[in-house]
């Protein structure tokens, strides 16, 4: 075994300037990486946000790949389900790594993931504890963090003046404790602009409080949750509370499995509380429990029925308040999984019921099948097959209506530079699920049938192209679509590195889908009509020991319905420069960048460096410029102090926003502060 991993290191010697291409990266790689894979819909569906705060979690506390289990390896979730496999094999037969470099040596980890990687694990000792840590020592070596958070806005909004019940500025603060990977507990206070703060009926403080308690390898206890969680069962077509994988993820990200997870979010939505337990029935057979009780936010009928269910978390005006925790849910659920020599199979079964009947407008006739009544039920199964070269992933599931709904999944590594993906699914108009999200078009597991087909092909080494085409079909009715419908989606990214330094990616999507018309001749009849997006970006990056830089131009095109008034252009375009400083305890990145487009239909996204645990993909349309100033520093290995001020004009307007949002000035700045300590 130590004459292998010697000859290991030797190979990797001689093959070092392939290596050192990735070796002396900056930490914040990882970032970078996750921003050319972010796509605008997952954006507005905080899919992205939720797993960037997990990246972000799992960069300060990182794995040691010498005591890893192929559960704490589950946690790379920017692995896709084949790597992790490899990966976990190769350190089963070879472990103890000496070296980052003899990872190279995993066939499926191409160069950019192999970069990512090091930012989230160590080679560390071997010793692995043989039984879980005495509470003596939890409590002496555990580690404590504490984080908090201000945004302060410099500027008025309309509901500032009058309208919203607090002041204007947002803050947050975190606990965490953590023991390695053995035990974790934190609590989370957060406050949106707007809201009281121990004022107008808010004697709690924070309008929203996050609390968990997580032990894992307790013996045949792999994860006990208290408090609030979030729980993932197979690919999500029954339950899933966290992130789901958009259509360029998909590509580069895992498949959902089985998973309990504390929640620290800000958000008051999409989490479970009460307990949470995985326990080993043996070396191949998991069974997953979990019940939850919590008060949830909804609008009511007049009868006292819940019209809809609210997940927005605001609570910022006199009808907000009203509406906040006026709802009960409970919930419970179940599953149990076997896996053996890269085979799973799982049976997942949850129920849900609500203080109130849920009697949603069904007048609208996209809303004609939503969930109606007070108790729900769904059962599913799910099954695959993982090998260095094949991944084969689908679940099946059933309402309590007999209403079906499946998705299907295979990845084939044709060769070692080209993988191919397709994912196939059929969601019943008549299924639904209170807690599902799962791979979609339209956002929702239900009305909706579909196949995607996708590709990752490196034909040179320093070239890597994405691709992916995926159609979709709607059976029902769906908002803006009074009758059936279909979507066309199409998207190839290139990533060509030119030099050890310099990167080189583009980007272009078009994206063909059908909505309402008013036809001409007569307004009370609708026609479909497509309505057809261009989306283009072209990016060049410079990565330096100390100094990085980015050039990046975004284009946009739209052709849309525009009711009596015919088809309708829509055009615009954004360029954005960045420049970053790296040096020992200071980090200090700047970006300006100019856009014009012509409406809300050709806006466009850029990525923007902030706060940790922060996901900042602003929004941009109209004309203007944007700009903002970060910088971070560090006070010996135990305080971080983070600042930013960013600043937005326009030129085409004096007024920003509407409603109680609205800004009477063209400027609008905001300063984000943030402290770390660990102690």
């Amino acid at each position: 075994m130590k004459k292998l991993n010697v000859t290991l290191l030797l190979l990797l010697s001689l093959h070092a300037p392939a290596f050192a291409q990735y070796a002396d990266q900056p930490k914040n790689q990882w970032q970078q990486y996750f921003e050319q894979i972010a796509d605008y819909d997952d954006i507005e569906d905080n899919n992205m946000e939720d797993m960037y705060e997990r990246l972000c979690e799992l960069e300060a506390s990182p794995i040691n790949l010498n005591t890893a289990t192929a559960d704490d390896l589950k946690q790379l979730s920017f692995l896709n389900s084949t790597q992790i496999e490899e990966l976990t094999e190769y350190l089963d037969r070879y472990r103890p790594l000496q070296s980052m470099g003899e990872l190279s040596m995993l066939q499926t980890l191409d160069p950019v993931r192999l970069n990512m990687l090091q930012c989230f694990v160590f080679i560390g000792n071997e010793k692995k504890d043989k039984q879980f840590p005495d509470v003596k020592d939890i409590l002496k070596y555990g580690k404590h963090e504490l984080v908090a958070t201000a945004s302060i806005p410099f500027y008025e909004r309309k509901g500032d003046r009058s309208g919203y019940l607090g002041y204007q500025y947002k803050h947050w603060m975190r606990y965490t404790f953590k023991f390695g990977r053995y035990v974790q507990a934190g609590i989370t206070g957060a406050q949106d602009a707007g809201e009281p703060f121990f004022a107008n009926g808010n004697n709690m403080g924070y309008d929203h409080y996050a609390y968990y308690a997580i032990v894992r390898k307790l013996g045949c206890l792999k994860t006990l949750a208290l408090g609030q969680y979030k729980v993932r069962l197979g690919m999500g077509l029954i339950m899933n509370t966290g992130f789901a994988l958009g259509k360029t993820t998909s590509l580069v990200f895992s498949s959902p499995t089985n998973n309990i997870s504390p929640n620290a979010s800000r958000s008051d939505a999409y989490y479970l509380q009460g307990t949470a337990a995985t326990i080993a029935l043996g070396k191949h057979t998991d069974i997953t429990a979990f019940a939850s009780y919590r008060k949830i936010d909804a609008t009511l009928n007049d009868d006292g029925s819940i019209r809809t269910l609210l997940h927005t978390g605001y609570h910022r005006t006199i009808s907000e308040i009203r509406r906040k925790h006026n709802s009960a849910q409970w919930t419970t659920g179940a599953a149990i999984r076997w896996q053996n020599y890269g085979l799973h199979l799982g049976a997942n079964t949850i129920y849900t019921t609500y203080n109130r009947e849920l009697h949603p407008n069904t007048s609208q006739l996209f809303r004609l099948y939503d969930p109606k009544g007070k108790s729900f039920y769904n059962g599913s199964i799910d099954y695959g097959f993982i090998n260095s070269w094949l991944n084969i992933n689908g679940e099946t599931a059933l309402n309590n209506e007999g209403a079906i709904a499946t998705i299907n999944s295979i990845s084939l590594k044709a060769c070692s530079s080209l993988t191919l993906t397709a994912i196939q699914r059929f969601y019943s108009y008549r299924y639904y699920s209170l807690f599902s999200s799962s791979f979609s078009d339209g956002g929702k597991v239900q009305n909706e049938s579909g196949i995607y087909l996708g590709a990752k092909w490196s034909p040179l080494s320093r070239l890597s192209i994405l691709a992916y085409s995926d159609y979709a079909y709607f059976p029902w009715a769906r908002y803006t679509a009074s009758k059936t419908s279909h979507s066309w989606d199409n998207m190839l990214q290139t990533t060509y590195t030119i030099s050890r330094r310099l990167t080189l990616s583009t980007r272009y999507r078009l994206r063909i889908r059908q909505q309402d018309y008013n036809d001409a001749e007569t307004t009370k009849k609708k026609i479909l009509i497509n309505k057809t997006e261009h989306r283009a970006r072209l990016s060049l990056a410079y990565n330096g020991k100390h100094f990085n830089a980015k050039t990046q131009i975004d284009g946009a095109y739209a052709v849309f319905p525009s009711g009596m008034q015919g088809l309708e252009n829509s055009c615009g375009g954004m360029i954005m420069q960045t420049i970053g400083y790296n040096h020992d305890a200071i980090t200090v990145a700047v970006n300006v960048g100019y856009f014009n487009t012509q409406d809300y239909n050709s806006r466009i996204y850029a990525y923007e460096r902030s706060t940790l645990y922060s996901f900042n993909f602003p929004m941009y349309y109209g004309e203007g410029m944007r700009g903002a100033l970060f910088v971070r520093g560090s006070v010996g290995n135990r305080l971080i102090i983070i600042g930013k001020v960013g600043t937005t004009k326009y030129f085409d307007r004096d007024v920003i926003s509407s409603s109680y949002q609205q800004i009477n000035s063209s400027w609008k700045t905001d300063m984000d502060l943030q402290v770390k300590w660990k102690f």
